[in-house]
């Protein structure tokens, strides 16, 4: 949702998309980081503003500094590798199931924020700059999400295999965002619209959200301690 309301927004209005994406995320982080437990719909409302505020990060650095999608992706990923190694460093897990200090929870919002830019960029880069075409980049990033889920089958440590699948999700939901939003000039796009996507899939969220938070099926359960 993030790339669709980020650009939808900013092609309505500059000064309406920064409201919405950076007073929406300093609201929903806020919130969240005064909540003592997990709230369904406190914690998926900063996730949602995060998906925004992350779109709105990797689009200024490209648009204002004229950097390639190339060197935006590469920039990005050394983010999120130096964040990864400094939470591991200093916590000793990147598990998300022992995000219980106010220290680790911030950890854990600054490396989605830049999960979310880095998708972001990646997605433009093999969309737009390689010329793949958003739909043909949101099968590559299909497939490409299919390996931590093969290699967690096989054995291989859960955290990494979540945080890999984790940060591919998001240039493979921007992709498919975009093809189904843009116009067919950018892209391949199938010109539905930005924020009539973004409209349906708040509906979507939301039910998926109330459904989770009546039932307790988002609840974590302990898992073993060599998973971390």
């Amino acid at each position: 949702m993030g790339e669709a309301a980020s650009d939808g927004l900013g092609e309505t209005s500059l000064v309406l998309g920064g409201i919405v994406g950076v007073g929406g995320f300093a609201l929903a982080l806020g919130l969240q980081l005064r909540s003592d437990r997990y709230h369904a719909p406190t914690y998926w409302f900063c996730v949602s503003m995060v998906a925004v505020f992350g779109t709105i990060m990797a689009d200024i650095l490209h648009v204002a500094t004229g950097l390639s999608y190339y060197v935006t992706s590469a920039f990005y990923a050394l983010v999120v590798a130096g964040l990864f190694t400094f939470w591991h460093r200093t916590e000793g897990t990147l598990s998300i199931h022992h995000i219980d200090t106010v220290r680790r929870e911030r950890l854990y919002w600054a490396t989605v924020i830049a999960t979310f830019a880095l998708g972001t960029a990646v997605g433009d880069l093999t969309g737009l700059t390689m010329h793949l075409g958003f739909l043909a980049s949101g099968w590559l990033f299909l497939a490409a999400i299919l390996v931590p889920l093969v290699a967690w089958r096989l054995g291989v440590n859960a955290t990494l295999c979540f945080w890999a699948a984790y940060v591919l999700t998001r240039p493979l939901g921007a992709s498919f965002a975009d093809w189904i939003g843009k116009d067919h000039s950018i892209g391949g796009g199938l010109g539905f619209g930005d924020l009539k996507l973004v409209g349906i899939l708040v509906v979507v969220i939301a039910a998926l959200v109330t459904w989770a938070h009546r039932s307790g099926h988002d609840v974590q359960r302990p898992i073993p301690v060599d998973a971390r």
